[in-house]
C-alpha cells in the first residue's frame, strides 16, 4: 500500500482525493484545521484524519500539497526535508524566489517534487501539443487562449487577497502560460493590461501578449468576471492550418489544414486529467523515474505569471525569468 497524505481538505484536496480513490494500493491521511471540513472530507473519502500536518508528513510515502498558495512553501519544504516524494497543488509557490526555495530543496535531498500543472493533461490542450510538436500544423505563427469563469467565491477568503493568492494571474492564466511554454518553446518577453469587472479588490480580468523566441505571438486572456460561467478556449494558426478548441461545444476540438477539417473529442470523456497526472506522479515514485512535470517547470510558470503580474503594474513589456 501507498499513504498518501493530503494537506488541505478545499475543493482541489476533494478532487485529488476522489482519483486516489481510484487507485486500490492507495490509502489516505490527511490534515484540516478546521474539524468540520476534517470530518466531512473524512466521511467523504474514508481517509484518516490526523491531529496535525506533522503526524501527516511524518506518517505518509507521499505528500499531496492542496493548501492555499502561500501555504504550498512551508508544507511542501516540510515534505521534502522528510524524504516524502510532493505532489503540489499549482501554482507551485507564491513567487518564483519561493520556487527556487523549493526546487533546490528537491534537488539537495534527492526527493521527487511535481507541479499539478494539470491543463497539460487535458486531452484537448494534450493533443494540440502533440499536433504542434508532429508539425501538423506547420510553423505556429499566432495562439490565443482564453480561460474564465465566476469569481470562486468559496474561497474568497484568501482568493480575493493578491498577497496571498496572487490574484487572476497567477492563479488562473498560469494554466495557459504553462502550456504555451511547454507547447510552443521558450518565452521572450510579457505585455500585460488588467481591471476589475466585480466588486473584489484586486484585478479580476487580465489580457497578455506573450513574444516567443520562436516569433510567434501568444494573446492569453483570464478573467474570474465571466456571467456565463465557466469556458476556455484556444486557438493556434499555423504555416499549414489551424487547431480550435472550445469546451462549450461538441465535438470540442477542431483542426484545419489543406486536406480539410477534422473535428474530435479526444481521448475518453472517462479519462480524468486528474487522475493521469497523480497516476503518472505515483508512477514515476515507484519507477525512481523523474515527474513528468519538473519543478524547474513549475519555477518558469510562476516566472511567466509574475512577468505580466508587473507588466500589469507598470505598463511596460517585461522580460521573463528563466529559472
Amino acid at each position: 500500500m501507498i499513504k498518501v497524505g493530503i494537506l488541505g481538505t478545499g475543493g482541489m484536496g476533494k478532487t485529488h482525493a476522489r482519483q486516489y480513490a481510484k487507485i486500490p494500493e492507495v490509502s489516505l491521511i490527511f490534515y484540516d484545521r478546521d474539524p468540520q471540513r476534517a470530518a466531512e472530507f473524512q466521511q467523504l473519502t474514508g481517509g484518516e484524519s490526523a491531529p496535525d500536518a506533522d503526524r501527516v508528513i511524518r506518517e505518509c510515502d507521499v505528500l499531496d500539497v492542496c493548501l492555499p498558495t502561500h501555504l504550498h512553501l512551508e508544507y511542501a519544504s516540510l515534505g521534502l526535508r522528510a524524504g516524502k516524494p510532493v505532489f503540489c497543488e499549482k501554482p507551485m509557490c507564491r513567487t518564483t524566489a519561493e520556487c527556487a526555495e523549493l526546487v533546490e530543496l528537491s534537488e539537495k535531498t534527492g526527493t521527487p517534487l511535481m507541479p499539478a500543472q494539470v491543463v497539460r493533461y487535458f486531452p484537448e490542450f494534450r493533443t494540440a501539443h502533440r499536433l504542434v510538436q508532429d508539425g501538423k500544423v506547420g510553423l505556429p505563427a499566432a495562439i490565443r487562449t482564453r480561460r474564465g469563469g465566476r469569481f470562486p467565491k468559496g474561497s474568497a477568503d484568501w482568493f480575493s487577497d493578491f498577497a496571498l493568492s496572487g490574484g487572476v494571474i497567477l492563479d488562473l492564466m498560469i494554466h495557459d502560460l504553462d502550456w504555451i511554454r511547454w507547447t510552443f518553446g521558450q518565452v521572450e518577453r510579457v505585455f500585460c493590461q488588467s481591471l476589475t469587472f466585480t466588486g473584489i479588490k484586486e484585478k479580476d480580468y487580465a489580457l497578455a501578449t506573450l513574444t516567443l523566441a520562436s516569433g510567434a505571438l501568444a494573446h492569453v486572456e483570464a478573467t474570474w468576471a465571466d456571467p456565463g460561467g465557466f469556458r476556455v478556449t484556444f486557438e493556434v494558426c499555423g504555416s499549414d492550418g489551424m487547431i480550435e478548441f472550445d469546451s462549450r461545444l461538441y465535438p470540442t476540438l477542431r483542426t484545419t489544414t489543406e486536406a480539410g477539417s477534422v473535428s474530435e473529442s479526444p481521448l475518453a470523456p472517462t479519462d480524468d486529467p486528474y487522475y493521469r497526472e497523480i497516476r503518472e506522479f505515483l508512477d514515476a515514485v515507484a519507477s525512481g523515474s523523474p515527474p513528468p512535470v519538473s519543478g524547474l517547470d513549475g519555477l518558469r510558470a510562476v516566472a511567466l505569471a509574475e512577468a505580466a503580474i508587473e507588466s500589469a503594474r507598470t505598463g511596460k513589456a517585461v522580460t521573463p525569468g528563466r529559472g
